[in-house]
């Protein structure tokens, strides 16, 4: 995966969860991304792995309006558009 805005890559070890929306459409890709962020605690790391643009769009925006940190954002543009984007609970 290609790394976006020179975001560094996240150590897999600092991940504390995982979540995989790679099968749901926007809204339902970020309230699972948000229902899972709300039950973290502060300073906890989640992974969510998607798929398609518009999530690669909206995912990271609504993570920093809600004052989240955003680590890295990862994408394939290989056959289909596929992503990653790690986040820090604030």
């Amino acid at each position: 995966m290609a790394s976006n805005d020179g975001q560094k890559n996240t150590d897999l070890a600092e991940i504390h969860e995982s979540l995989d929306v790679t099968a749901d459409r926007c809204p339902m890709t970020f309230v699972r991304t948000r229902l899972r962020l709300d039950r973290m605690a502060v300073g906890q790391v989640l992974e969510v792995r998607f798929a398609g643009r518009e999530p690669a769009e909206n995912l990271p925006r609504s993570a920093r309006e809600l004052g989240h940190d955003v680590l890295a954002l990862e994408f394939d543009e290989s056959e289909a558009f596929r992503g990653r984007m790690v986040v820090r609970k604030n």
